[in-house]
């Protein structure tokens, strides 16, 4: 909070940032050097700062700048790994196993982690005390599963139904794959459907689904 980009464009021309972890090493006093700084501004950034410490998984994960790796997919690996040191350890192979998680996206998630300044950077965020917080892994009616929706739903909107799944220990996936045990379908479905259907995917309407989660 109050780190906009602007800010952020001017502590790297004034080398006082030259990576992400860095944030967590600004100092009040080289923050008042700069122009248009208060006394009050600068605390409140400090503040702001140490509050953001402890994020969630999927909001570290997200925040590392991973190619490919947006809020969707990091909320994504964040249920699927539980920690860091899990994913980091993953193999491409096991990555793919991810729903959502391509070739692309899984080299570039191998990459990542392999790349020595990168090791550096998570090593700094350590030592500056930033601590994410491991998600509870909760089973459910759904534990294990992965639905994709299509089409408009009756009784639920797309993102209440992918809430119930994610409550249910289950995952939401965006895109059609063998990853996806159920495709549920609302009415005027799109491409998706044929797909699947394609794929020999199980299909299932609104009212299968709210069975099978306990609706």
């Amino acid at each position: 909070e109050g780190l906009g980009g602007k800010h952020v464009d001017r502590f790297v021309e004034e080398g006082l940032i030259k990576d992400v972890a860095d944030i967590y090493y600004l100092k009040k006093d080289d923050i008042l050097r700069l122009e248009r700084w208060a006394e009050r501004s600068a605390d409140n950034l400090i503040e702001a700062i140490e509050a953001s410490k402890h994020p969630s998984f999927e909001r570290f994960l997200y925040g590392l700048g991973i190619k490919g790796v947006g809020e969707h997919m990091a909320a994504v690996l964040a249920k699927k790994f539980g920690s860091l040191e899990e994913l980091m350890a993953a193999s491409e192979e096991e990555l793919l196993e991810v729903p959502d998680v391509g070739p692309e996206t899984a080299r570039s998630i191998r990459d990542f982690f392999t790349e020595p300044h990168n090791l550096k950077v998570l090593k700094k965020l350590e030592e500056a005390g930033v601590r994410y917080k491991r998600p509870e892994r909760k089973k459910g009616r759904l534990d294990g599963l992965t639905f994709l929706f299509t089409g408009a739903l009756k009784d639920l909107t797309r993102d209440e139904a992918r809430d119930i799944v994610i409550s249910e220990g289950g995952t939401a996936a965006t895109g059609v794959s063998k990853k996806v045990d159920y495709v549920v379908v609302g009415e005027e479905p799109g491409s998706k459907l044929e797909k699947a259907k394609d794929l020999g995917i199980t299909i299932i309407d609104e009212t299968e689904f709210k069975k099978m989660a306990g609706i």
